[in-house]
């Protein structure tokens, strides 16, 4: 009955006459199906488009949380690294205090490899667990090291205060503002450019008239015209240690007077046997040089 034949008439309403339709139920039914799936289709589709448009939300919050993690990660992995940098800083001043006052080196501190620049080892990782799981244990490799530099620190305080006049006479500044032309140690002569001999100090170069100050307190030994080094001064700061300054345009002390740290005692100048003006620092420890860099608390 279903897919028998059919007659539709159709009536417009204020025009006369009809219109005749004749339609087989086989093909209604199909009709009918057709228009059902296409609707089943949009209603699937439509659903599939606000699945898809909540899964590309979500794809995006968390591509910008990963991201802000991997800022937070970076931003940490700096701050761990220069807290190591810091760190270290600390352990050479440390170690530098230590030889000054002819302490020995600390058996319980760590060598550098243990704190090494954490950057080198954070940013070739790629995975989030593995950086996080390695700064976890760089945090404790540092904890570590900070609770050992604060023992030593400690201690060093301690053998500080019992020296207190050990340090007062240790030339621990320097002597004058300028670019180090010429270090400790063997060099090619600079007046005959050729051969080498031994350079007994610093070569610190400024302009003419530049202030030169006592590092330590001291006594002054000698103020006068000294050969080629030219209008020199030289300090005896007692425990064995002395300073040698050359090349001055002139000296502001006498000898037998007592200088205190950071006061003047002359001016840069081209005195003696120079190619330029500068300052000619040496140190000397029990009457041997020695190199004024293991004094200098820069």
């Amino acid at each position: 009955m279903l897919l028998g034949k059919y007659h539709i008439v159709i009536f417009k309403e204020g025009v006369s006459g009809s219109r005749n339709l004749r339609m087989r139920g086989w093909f209604g039914f199909f009709v009918f199906v057709l228009v059902s799936a296409l609707v089943a289709c949009n209603i699937w589709l439509l659903k599939a488009w606000f699945n898809a448009t909540a899964l590309q939300e979500n794809l995006v919050n968390a591509e910008r949380q990963i991201d802000e993690q991997r800022r937070g990660l970076v931003n940490l992995a700096e701050r761990l690294d220069a807290a190591s940098r810091d760190l270290q800083r600390v352990q050479r001043f440390d170690a530098k205090l230590r030889l000054m006052m002819n302490m020995e080196k600390d058996p319980r501190e760590v060598g550098n490899d243990g704190l090494a620049d954490f950057s080198r080892s954070y940013l070739p990782l790629h995975r989030q667990e593995l950086a996080v799981r390695k700064m976890q244990e760089y945090l404790a490799r540092l904890s570590e090291a900070a609770r050992l530099e604060e023992v030593r620190q400690q201690d060093l305080l301690r053998a500080l205060r019992d020296k207190h006049d050990v340090l007062a006479s240790m030339p621990s500044i320097w002597p004058v503002v300028g670019f180090v032309s010429s270090t400790f140690g063997r060099r090619v002569s600079p007046l005959s450019g050729r051969g080498a001999d031994f350079h007994k100090g610093l070569d610190i170069s400024n302009r003419v008239g530049t202030p030169v100050v006592a590092p330590a307190e001291g006594t002054v030994s000698f103020a006068a015209p000294d050969g080629a080094y030219g209008n020199s001064v030289e300090i005896n700061h007692g425990n064995g240690i002395s300073t040698k300054y050359a090349h001055l345009q002139r000296w502001t002390v006498q000898p037998g007077q007592w200088v205190k740290r950071g006061q003047v005692i002359g001016y840069v100048g081209m005195s003696g046997r120079t190619t330029g003006p500068h300052l000619h620092y040496e140190v000397h420890l029990h009457g041997a040089p020695v190199n004024p860099m293991r004094y200098i608390l820069e």
